[in-house]
C-alpha cells in the first residue's frame, strides 16, 4: 500500500526518526524512498551556491542516518519555493505518502509564518504524515483510527490494518465520536453497533487485536484525548483534499482558515498524525 514514500528533510530531526520507525514495519520494508531537500531562491549566486552545498550535506546526513538500501533510495536536491516543490515532486514520484515535520501551529499562525507543512497539507492530494517537533517517536504498535464508517474512515482503517497485521502484539484503537451525550463505558456490545461492526469484522479478518472507544463531543478533541489516554503511537484520520478542483492554483483562504477535525488534530495530537486523502469539490 505504501510503496513510494517521499520525505522532505531540513536537517536531522523527527522526520528521519519517523521514517526509521516506519521502515521497521514488515509491509513497508520494501518501499522506495525519495529524500528531498528544497533550497529557496536566494538573492545572489554565491548565497545559492552556499545553500546548495549545505543542502547536499543535509541529504548526506539523512542517508547516513537512515541506512536504507541504496537501490531503494532516490535523493533529490531541488531549487524553488518549498511548499510548491514538495507538492510537485510528490506528483512526479506518484508518492503514496509524504512525510514532513510540523511545528504544530494553528491555522492562522501557520499562514502568517508561511508554514511549509501547513500549505502542503492544504494543497496536496497525497496521504501525509505530519511529525510535530514536540512528539515522541515510538515503535508503531498501537494505531488509533477515527472511525465513522465513511469512505475516508474506511481508507484509514485499511491503512492501519496494513501497518499492524504483521506486528506482534499490536492493537488497533477504533474511536467513534457521537454528537449525543453517551459515556464511553456504556457501549457493552460494540459488535452490534452499526458503526463499529464493519471495522471489527475487518480487524478480525486480518487478525489484528482491537479496542473500541466511544466518546461524545468535539470529534477532534476526543480523538486527541483518546490518543493520549490509550498511548497511541500513531493517529490516522481521513481528510479530504482541501482544494476545489477548479481552483488548484489559487489560494483557498476559506479552507485554509476554516475549522475541521483534521486541522484540530494536526495541532493537538500527542503523537504523529497520518492523514489519508479523498478528493472533494
Amino acid at each position: 500500500m505504501m510503496q513510494k514514500i517521499l520525505i522532505a528533510v531540513a536537517g536531522l530531526g523527527k522526520c528521519e526518526q519517523m521514517l526509521k520507525v516506519l521502515m521497521e514495519i514488515p509491509t513497508i520494508q520494501g518501499a522506495n524512498v525519495t529524500i528531498l531537500h528544497v533550497v529557496s531562491p536566494q538573492v545572489t549566486a554565491e548565497l545559492m551556491a552556499a545553500k546548495l552545498t549545505a543542502g547536499g550535506k543535509i541529504l548526506a546526513d539523512a542517508i547516513e542516518y537512515l541506512k536504507l538500501d541504496p537501490a531503494k533510495v532516490n535523493v533529490r536536491l531541488k531549487q524553488g519555493e518549498p511548499k510548491d516543490t514538495v507538492c510537485q515532486v510528490a506528483e512526479e514520484e506518484q508518492s503514496d505518502l509524504i512525510i514532513m515535520g510540523s511545528r504544530g501551529l494553528n491555522r492562522l499562525s501557520s499562514i502568517l509564518a508561511n508554514s511549509v507543512s501547513q500549505y502542503v497539507f492544504q494543497l496536496t492530494s497525497r496521504p501525509m504524515l505530519l511529525v510535530k517537533d514536540d512528539v515522541s517517536i515510538k515503535s508503531i504498535n498501537r494505531v488509533l483510527v477515527g472511525y465513522d464508517n465513511s469512505i475516508p474512515a474506511q481508507q484509514s482503517l485499511q491503512l492501519a490494518l496494513s501497518l499492524l497485521r504483521d506486528v506482534k502484539g499490536s492493537q488497533l484503537l477504533i474511536v467513534q465520536v457521537k454528537a449525543e451525550s453517551r459515556a464511553v463505558d456504556a457501549l457493552t456490545k460494540p459488535e452490534q453497533d452499526p458503526i463499529f461492526a464493519p471495522a471489527i469484522a475487518e480487524a478480525k479478518k486480518q487478525g489484528v487485536a482491537y479496542k473500541c472507544i466511544l466518546a461524545s463531543g468535539n470529534p477532534g478533541k476526543e480523538i486527541c484525548n483518546a490518543a493520549e489516554e490509550f498511548h497511541a503511537d500513531l493517529v490516522i484520520i481521513g481528510s479530504p483534499e482541501r482544494r476545489p478542483s477548479i481552483a488548484k492554483n489559487l489560494p483557498d483562504l476559506d479552507r485554509l482558515l476554516g475549522n475541521s477535525i483534521s486541522d484540530y488534530v494536526r495541532v493537538k495530537t500527542p503523537c504523529p498524525l497520518l492523514l489519508t486523502r479523498s478528493t472533494v469539490g
